[in-house]
């Protein structure tokens, strides 16, 4: 199965990390949305991302392995579309910020990692970007009900 999802991060304290090749951040308390695809096995990355028991391989990793993050979300689409740049691109827009070249190595985007001061707009603006691409999209309940294999 392959989708594209974003990954809804609650950052308890303001936090200063070390982010692999990009070097320590500073990440204000608030909430984050990071977007990825996984075009191979979209079940399996969602997992991962869930897990503590992980070798740092993506930005994101070092993020969560932070004592102060949490996913308390997870919004995803199942589709052979790849997505990732195209929400990455509405939700810059309607962010509080945006943590520069994390996640978009491979790609044009500047980010695709962006803070939001309040949970609530984050989900709402994430919701918002599936809907612009005329895509359906799932939650962390549904996965857990349907897809946690």
């Amino acid at each position: 199965m392959k989708g594209t999802y974003c990954l809804i991060i609650k950052l308890k304290e303001k936090s200063t990390i070390k982010i692999g090749s990009l070097g320590k951040i500073d990440f204000d308390k608030g909430t984050y949305i990071y977007i990825g695809s996984a075009m191979n096995s979209l079940n399996a990355r969602i997992k991962r991302h869930l897990s503590d028991d992980k070798k740092l391989h993506w930005h994101i990793d070092y993020l969560l392995k932070d004592k102060n993050s949490e996913i308390v979300d997870v919004i995803f689409t199942i589709s052979t579309n790849k997505l990732e740049c195209k929400l990455s691109e509405f939700i810059n827009k309607k962010s509080d910020n945006k943590i520069t070249k994390f996640g978009s190595s491979d790609c044009n985007c500047e980010s695709h990692l962006y803070y939001f001061k309040k949970i609530e707009n984050a989900k709402k603006e994430c919701i918002k970007a599936y809907e612009n691409n005329n895509t359906d999209f799932f939650d962390l309940d549904y996965f857990y009900k349907n897809l946690n294999e």
